[in-house]
């Protein structure tokens, strides 16, 4: 669905994201993880198209992405930015059917298969009962959750989102990964998703991506990814990793300094 090839790319001469190769697959979730600084953001910004690469390609099931137009990219790829642009003067379900626009064409007016595809949207991320609530009231979990929504009306074939789970409590933590996780075994959606959480993150991802000074360190499942070794090269600080309970993967847990 999605890949890219010594995929580079520089502010002003200083390279941020180098040589980066990945694909990712109808169905899987492939999170990218790394400290602060380290070309998560910007490698996002590359695989959406919104920045152009110094070096390499990304290609969009099978074709290379600089041949689409954006409304065919909209069409089969959905963005959710770490902090969305959001109306503040539409209700929550006027920003949801906005994100069916790519899919629209020329019509001027909304489908019944419009307003099916909102609806579904607005149920699958708990938002049905604020669908006439103005969007500028929303919390900041309710807007990250809104800005998903809006997306995945659109009923987009690949999804990218960065940090979607940053101004989530635990309990929408885990309502927006287990919705991803569903989305991808039913629908065969394709994720692909930025996070500091590193345990959310081993929980609900097929594979990982930890990225180091813009590089890639490790790509492939958690468990040989969410290593103590490989962590303490990228982050510089040391881990305990053990297996959580619920479905055996990699659990990290940070090791502190001793009391002074």
């Amino acid at each position: 669905m999605l890949a890219a090839s010594g995929l580079s790319f520089a502010y002003r001469g200083a390279p941020v994201v180098q040589d980066i190769d990945l694909s990712l697959a109808r169905g899987e979730i492939l999170g990218i993880i790394g400290p602060n600084g380290s070309g998560k953001s910007t490698l996002l910004g590359l695989l959406s198209g919104m920045l152009a690469p110094r070096a390499g390609s990304v290609d969009l099931m099978g074709q290379s992405l600089g041949s689409y137009t954006r409304a065919e990219v909209a069409r089969r790829m959905g963005l959710v930015p770490q902090s969305p642009e959001l109306a503040a003067g539409f209700t929550v379900r006027e920003t949801v059917l906005a994100g069916r626009f790519a899919l629209m064409g020329g019509r001027m007016f909304e489908s019944t298969e419009d307003h099916q595809a909102a609806n579904e949207a607005l149920e699958l991320t708990g938002l049905t009962e604020l669908r006439d609530r103005p969007a500028g009231e929303l919390s900041g979990g309710e807007r990250q959750r809104l800005a998903l929504a809006r997306a995945l009306a659109a009923e987009p074939q690949t999804i990218l989102l960065d940090e979607p789970t940053s101004a989530l409590d635990l309990r929408h933590q885990l309502m927006v990964m287990e919705l991803l996780e569903r989305a991808c075994a039913q629908r065969g959606l394709a994720v692909c998703l930025v996070s500091h959480d590193l345990n959310l993150a081993g929980l609900y991802c097929h594979q990982l991506l930890l990225l180091s000074r813009g590089r890639a360190l490790a790509l492939g499942p958690p468990r040989e990814v969410l290593t103590p070794e490989l962590l303490s090269t990228a982050y510089g600080v040391q881990v305990a990793v053990d297996q959580e309970p619920s479905r055996g993967r990699p659990r990290v847990t940070l090791r502190a300094s001793s009391p002074v």
